[in-house]
């Protein structure tokens, strides 16, 4: 059976029906983007997680305009010194607390011991959606929830705010804030140039220490390792001519040809990683060219590298401009240039991180052992390992990362209800004693 937004049946779980109403809550980039759905959580929060101790509100609340008319959204819930005041300190810092007071607006910048950080924006709704699951209206149909965003990562998203809202409930009910501090972050711009989260870190809401943790969609994995990604764009321009007769002109598509075979075999002459795997190159679009009886005088592209170590951008650069050369060798009249339009390093996970044992340790706890695994592509936690130098950076989320940016997306609900125990279980732990990892 088939239910819809507004008729979903009574028994389904509260990490399906908040998911559903994040999905309702269009957020594409580009498109509508984050402003709605940014308000909605605001609002979520302040409703579901507001409470007041030793005459101070939680959680803090803060915004950060990263883009315009574009917020990133940030909850923190602080922690208690041994002699009960607050410390915000994050994961790894070892310095005194003795100094600790409740958090003003300024000290609760800092990073916090555990973040969980969730993009609010999805790719565009596309094209191909069945009627039957349309990409803006949830539907819930055989243990599994569709719409645009219900894996990446709007049901990550539920999860981690769920999660949230009961470590605030657990202060509130004890009258005790919890030992080690914890935030939510919600970013703008994750799937376009994540300037969301660069604006976070400029802010000092994330730095080297501090677990940060994000819900993207892992198949029951934890993932940290990423290979880099490097993007270029290449420029040919070349002569035009009729093409009765070409040899008065300089054939630029002819010249992107030559351009393309040889950064194709010199990616794949590159070594392997044992980890990250091969380095790999997508040519993603070209242009150029006016009509078959012209002889082009301009062609572009535009390239995607993901690169593994010890291959990096300046390796690519090597390949990129020995492929130009070539071209303007082989066709002569040419002139070829190329821009680096993104550059991501690639990121090794390290075996020792505290934030793999805790979280491998707490899905233990649940009953649903999680694997060990690449992500593909490039999150937010990544950039924030990469330019940070911060090794507990993890995502771990409901959802198959093949189901992501594809028309039909779902979530099951079972995946959910896993995500959501486990971040429970890891906020849960912020209040012992012991480390998170025990």
């Amino acid at each position: 059976m088939r239910y819809i937004l507004g008729r979903l049946p009574e028994n389904l779980p509260e990490t399906a029906r908040l998911t559903a109403q994040l999905i309702a809550i269009e957020s594409t980039d580009p498109g509508t983007y984050e402003a709605a759905i940014e308000g909605f959580i605001k609002q979520w929060i302040i409703k579901h997680c507001s409470f007041k101790l030793a005459g101070h509100s939680f959680p803090l609340i803060q915004e950060l305009e990263a883009l315009p008319g574009r917020t990133c959204l940030r909850a923190i819930l602080p922690a208690t010194c041994a002699d009960g005041d607050t410390d915000s300190r994050p994961a790894g810092d070892k310095t005194s607390p003795a100094a600790c007071s409740v958090a003003s607006d300024s000290e609760s910048l800092s990073p916090s011991y555990l973040t969980f950080i969730c993009h609010m924006d999805t790719v565009t709704d596309g094209d191909s959606w069945d009627p039957e699951t349309p990409a803006f209206t949830p539907v819930y149909k055989s243990g599994l929830l569709y719409g645009r965003g219900s894996c990446d990562m709007k049901g990550g998203l539920a999860c981690a705010l769920l999660a949230f809202r009961d470590a605030c409930q657990a202060a509130a009910r004890t009258g005790s804030l919890p030992k080690k501090s914890l935030s939510v972050i919600f970013t703008v711009d994750e799937e376009a140039d994540m300037r969301g989260v660069e604006h976070a870190i400029d802010a000092g809401w994330l730095g080297e220490k501090g677990w940060v943790l994000d819900a993207e969609p892992t198949n029951n994995c934890i993932r940290g390792s990423h290979k880099g990604r490097t993007w270029f764009k290449i420029t040919v321009d070349g002569i035009t001519a009729h093409a009765s007769t070409p040899w008065e002109g300089a054939d630029a598509i002819a010249a992107l040809a030559v351009v393309i075979d040889e950064i194709r075999t010199g990616i794949q002459a590159l070594p392997n990683h044992p980890e990250l795997g091969r380095s790999t190159v997508t040519f993603g679009q070209v242009k150029g060219g006016y009509q078959p009886y012209v002889v082009p005088d301009k062609a572009e592209l535009w390239i995607d590298m993901r690169l593994v170590p010890p291959a990096n951008t300046r390796i690519a650069e090597e390949i990129v401009q020995a492929a130009l050369s070539s071209a303007e060798e082989q066709v002569p009249g040419v002139h070829a240039h190329y821009d680096i339009t993104g550059n991501r390093p690639p990121v090794v996970l390290p075996a020792e991180s505290e934030l793999l044992a805790a979280v491998r340790s707490c899905a233990q706890a649940c009953g649903t052992p999680a694997g060990l695994a690449v992500f593909t592509g490039y999150t937010d936690t990544a950039v924030i390992a990469s330019t940070c130098k911060n090794t507990d950076c993890l995502s771990y989320g409901p959802g198959e990362l093949e189901r992501a940016h594809k028309p039909n997306e779902y979530v099951p609900v079972a995946d959910l209800e896993r995500v959501y125990h486990v971040f429970r279980e890891l906020t849960s732990r912020l209040s012992d004693d012991t480390t998170a990892s025990d």
